[in-house]
């Protein structure tokens, strides 16, 4: 039996399925006006395809819960638009499209692991670690007397994907990055 849910349960965060479909809660406001039903205001995003929804929904509508499950599972390679994963306790293997994976795609290195949305037994999304440690491709070197406070050079990670550096930073370093909004965080001592 589905959990039913009530628009006063409603918290960022909350996934909920309208129409088949599962839906993340991205901002909510409970309103009261002076006349007429209470609603709530509800900014949702879809777990498949991302794109935000705003809806008044009345209050005391109700929901299904989504048959959504997360995994841990290991990046294993890239096969022309999906992305390949695979479980380590059942060796179950699956793929996630490329479109699934959102910002997730510049930070995949093979062999981490990542956690996997699954709806309804197909992946639909990727989650990365919040911090990653990743090798330095292609970076111009810096210039001496360039000491200005601050200043950034642009710089190529292993996975393809440009990231602002300081200028000490070189050719063949190991960085840590924050996945979340992809900036530069700190030199990895070997």
């Amino acid at each position: 039996m589905a959990d039913i849910i009530d628009t006063s349960a409603f918290r960022n965060g909350l996934k909920f399925e309208i129409d088949d479909h599962p839906y993340e809660i991205v901002e909510f406001q409970h309103v009261k006006p002076g006349k007429g039903a209470a609603f709530v205001r509800t900014k949702y995003r879809s777990m498949i395809t991302g794109q935000v929804l705003e809806k008044n929904f009345r209050s005391g509508d109700k929901f299904l819960r989504p048959d959504i499950e997360e995994r841990t599972m290991q990046f294993l390679y890239k096969e022309g638009t999906d992305y390949h994963f695979m479980d380590q306790k059942s060796y179950e293997q699956t793929f996630v499209p490329e479109e699934g994976l959102g910002d997730a795609k510049n930070f995949m290195k093979e062999n981490i692991d990542v956690q996997i949305l699954f709806y309804r037994g197909k992946a639909i999304g990727v989650t990365v670690p919040n911090t990653m440690e990743l090798k330095i491709t292609k970076c111009d070197p810096g210039v001496r007397g360039d000491t200005v406070s601050g200043a950034l050079k642009p710089a190529e990670l292993e996975t393809g994907y440009v990231v602002n550096v300081p200028l000490f930073i070189n050719e063949g370093d190991v960085i840590k990055v924050d996945t979340r909004s992809g900036e530069y965080l700190t030199r990895v001592v070997a």
